[in-house]
């Protein structure tokens, strides 16, 4: 047995070796991708839309760019992508077949299907050639990725000289006695809320810690710059709940 297979990494609260993590997180978004839409918008209250919305106003989408967006689930960012900038495209990337298969379903809808493609792929070996995308986005999945400097140098190899890096996740309150109330709710409420509207309290607890063993927001802006990215900033959102990260390949 390889050094490299005995490397263990987390999954929420609990060591699990890094080959397994992977696929336990494709049976978590598996087992919710029918309702995942529905409980973001119980969970948040709808205020993720307000953060999907204000990491638009931050990346102004520009016509003719090509977007890259990992773990793109069922469309939320590619979409308001494809709608502020008219002639851009967008592909959205992720493990889990079944969440792109739910965003298939609202593509058509909105009839933007001929501007979209939709992979099945690993955010630590994308399936692309480097200097490919104008603009990579990652929203509420890098937590999830199994070595994080390894997808973040993988957006820097995939991006155009010039490109630039989005992301977007939950992150840590920097007042102790809000973080306190937040961290209740998070652990009481919303696994609670996974068992009601999606028959599923274990992935939503695992997401809860995941949160949680996230680096703060200075911490994750130090691994983008480890990773190539220049001019990198953070802004946070709804007192640090959330945050967005921007680095740019120059």
């Amino acid at each position: 047995m390889t050094e490299r297979d005995t490397r263990t990494t987390h999954f929420g609260f609990q060591t699990v070796e890094e080959d397994q993590k992977a696929g336990m997180v494709h049976g978590v978004f598996t087992r919710v991708a029918n309702r995942y839409d529905i409980m973001n918008d119980v969970m948040s209250a709808g205020v993720h839309r307000l953060w999907k919305d204000a990491m638009m106003d931050w990346l102004a989408p520009r016509p003719g760019q090509r977007l890259l967006d990992v773990a793109g689930g069922t469309g939320d960012i590619a979409f308001r992508f494809l709608k502020r900038a008219p002639g851009a495209t967008a592909t959205v990337l992720d493990m889990t077949e079944s969440m792109l298969i739910e965003g298939q379903k609202r593509a058509d809808a909105e009839n933007m299907a001929d501007r979209l493609s939709w992979i099945v792929g690993d955010a630590m070996a994308l399936p692309f050639e480097a200097n490919s995308f104008d603009v990579y986005t990652i929203s509420f999945g890098i937590r999830n990725v199994t070595r994080i400097p390894d997808a973040l140098s993988e957006a820097y190899r995939v991006l155009k000289p010039g490109g630039r890096l989005v992301v977007l996740e939950f992150s840590q309150i920097p007042n102790p006695a809000l973080q306190w109330a937040y961290d209740r709710y998070s652990f009481n409420v919303i696994p609670v809320m996974g068992q009601i509207v999606a028959n599923d309290r274990d992935s939503y607890q695992y997401l809860v810690e995941s949160i949680r063993r996230f680096p703060d927001q200075e911490t994750f802006a130090a691994m983008i710059r480890e990773a190539g990215f220049e001019q990198v900033k953070y802004r946070n959102l709804t007192m640090g709940v959330a945050a967005l990260h921007s680095g740019w390949k120059i």
